[in-house]
C-alpha cells in the first residue's frame, strides 16, 4: 500500500518518522490526492528546493490553508511571505539584530532570564518543564528585543499558541485562533502608535519596533520610503511569535530525549563543552519545525515525477534530518555526531533569522539545567504534544528532579 502523509494527522503530530522513512524509500516525490499538495522528503531534494526560490515561492504563504487559497498571493506584508528582491530588502532591516556580535551581547540577558525562571523551581522536586519553564521564558527574551513591555509578553505567547493551534485533519485555524490573530494585530498597531508618539530620547536604548518606525527601505524603483504600520506589525508578530515558539518546542523535545537517552545526558553533565554540539543533534533528531510550505511557480521533475506549476509543496526538513542517504544511523540520538549542513531551521534565503538566538537560549538552558539537576526523570504518561501548524513538540513535560 502506498504511504499516506498529512501534516494535519494525529500520526504526524505524535510521531511521523516511520511515515517519513516510507516516503523517502517509496514516494520521494509524494502527492496527497485528498488534500492536494506535494511533498519532498529526501535530504538532497529538500536542500535543492529550499535553494530554488524561483521555482518554490514563499509568496502564497506557508501553511496548507494559505497555499490552497487562490487569492492568497502575497499572503501579507511579512518577510516570510516574500521572494527576492523584496525579501532581501526587508530582511536587511532586522538582520543586524541577529548578527553573531549582536547574539553574543544577548547572552548575559538570556542567561539572567533563564536563571531566574530556573531559580523559581529549585525548591521543588517536581514540575512541568514546559508549562512552568520552557513555555514562559523565551517570549521574555525575544519581546525585550522587539520592544514589548514586560507586562504584555505572556499575553503575546497565549495569542500565538491560539493562532497556531490546529484540530487534527483540519487545515483551518479555530475561531479562537482567528480572534487571537485579530487581537495580536490590534495590540501591535497600538504599540507602534505609542512608539511613534514617544520615540527614544537621545542616548536611550532603542528596540526593534522603535528602529523600524524610523527605518527606510527602497522599493523596486529604488525610491526610499518609511515602513507602514502594517509592515511593522508583520515584522513584530513574526519575531515575537517565532522567537518564542521555536525555543519552547526545542527544549521540550530536548528534555524528553535526554530522559530517554540518559547516557547522552551524562556526557553533557560530565563535559559541558559538548552542549553546543548536542543542541545541533536535538535540532536534527526532533526539529521544532518539521516542514516549510512553498508554492510551485514552474513545473519541476523529481525521481521521474513532475510537480506541476501552481501547486502547494511541503519541504519536509523533519524527514531530511533522518535521511539514511545523508546520516549514518540517523535514528540514533548521539550528541557527539557531526551534523554538518543543518536544515532544522530551514535553509536558503528563508533560513530562520533567529536561529542563532534559539541555539543560544537552548545551549544556556542545558548548561544551567545541568548545574542544578544532574539527574531527572520524565513522566512520559503525562507528556502532551501540541497539535499546531508549523511547529512540533510538547505542551507538557512533567519532570521529577534530583539535585
Amino acid at each position: 500500500m502506498r504511504p499516506q502523509f498529512s501534516p494535519l494527522s494525529q500520526d504526524f503530530f505524535d510521531d511521523p518518522y516511520a511515515t517519513y522513512r516510507r516516503l523517502r524509500d517509496e514516494a520521494p516525490c509524494y502527492h496527497n490526492d485528498e488534500l492536494g499538495f506535494w511533498a519532498l522528503s529526501r535530504f538532497d531534494d529538500v536542500v535543492a528546493a529550499h535553494r530554488d526560490w524561483k521555482t518554490f515561492s514563499n509568496a502564497h504563504g506557508l501553511r496548507l490553508d494559505q497555499l490552497k487559497d487562490p487569492d492568497n498571493r502575497a499572503a501579507n506584508l511579512n518577510i516570510i511571505f516574500m521572494d527576492p528582491p523584496a525579501h532581501e530588502r526587508m530582511r536587511k532591516l532586522v538582520s543586524r539584530a541577529f548578527t553573531p556580535r549582536a547574539i553574543t551581547r544577548m547572552e548575559p540577558i538570556a542567561r539572567d532570564v533563564i536563571g531566574s525562571y530556573l531559580a523559581a523551581l529549585e525548591h521543588r522536586d517536581a514540575f512541568d518543564a514546559v508549562a512552568d519553564f520552557a513555555a514562559p521564558f523565551p517570549v521574555e527574551i525575544i519581546s525585550a528585543l522587539v520592544g514589548v513591555p514586560p507586562a504584555d509578553r505572556q499575553q503575546i505567547r497565549h495569542w500565538t499558541d491560539a493562532v497556531l493551534y490546529r484540530r487534527p485533519d483540519d487545515p483551518n485555524p479555530t475561531p479562537e485562533g482567528i480572534e487571537a490573530l485579530r487581537l495580536r494585530k490590534e495590540y501591535f498597531h497600538a504599540l507602534i502608535e505609542e512608539k511613534r508618539a514617544h520615540p527614544p530620547a537621545d542616548g536611550e536604548a532603542s528596540d526593534m519596533i522603535a528602529a523600524l518606525v524610523d527605518a527606510e527601505v527602497a522599493d523596486d524603483d529604488g525610491r526610499m520610503h518609511r515602513l507602514t504600520d502594517h509592515e511593522i506589525v508583520e515584522f513584530a508578530t513574526l519575531l515575537a511569535s517565532a522567537g518564542s515558539e521555536t525555543v519552547t518546542k526545542m527544549l521540550g523535545n530536548a528534555f524528553v530525549l535526554f530522559h530517554r537517552y540518559p547516557a547522552e545526558w551524562r556526557k553533557l553533565v560530565d563535559d559541558p563543552t559538548k552542549i553546543a554540539n548536542a543542541v545541533e543533534e536535538v535540532l536534527r533528531y526532533w526539529a521544532p519545525s518539521q516542514y516549510q510550505g512553498r508554492y510551485s511557480l514552474a513545473a519541476s521533475e523529481w525521481h521521474g515525477t513532475t510537480i506541476p506549476a501552481g501547486e502547494p509543496v511541503f519541504l519536509l526538513t523533519g524527514s531530511a534530518n533522518r535521511d539514511e542517504r545523508e546520516y549514518d544511523r540517523p535514528d540514533v540520538f548521539d550528541v557527539d555526531r557531526e551534523v554538518g549542513l543543518s536544515v532544522g531551521f530551514g535553509h536558503g534565503i528563508h533560513v530562520c533569522i533567529g536561529a542563532s538566538l534559539a541555539r543560544l537560549e537552548t545551549r544556556i538552558t542545558l548548561e544551567e539545567w545541568a548545574k542544578r539537576w544532574r539527574d531527572y526523570d520524565v513522566d512520559e504518561a503525562g507528556c502532551r504534544r501540541v497539535t499546531m501548524s508549523n511547529v512540533a513538540g510538547y505542551a507538557n513535560v512533567p519532570v521529577r528532579v534530583r539535585s
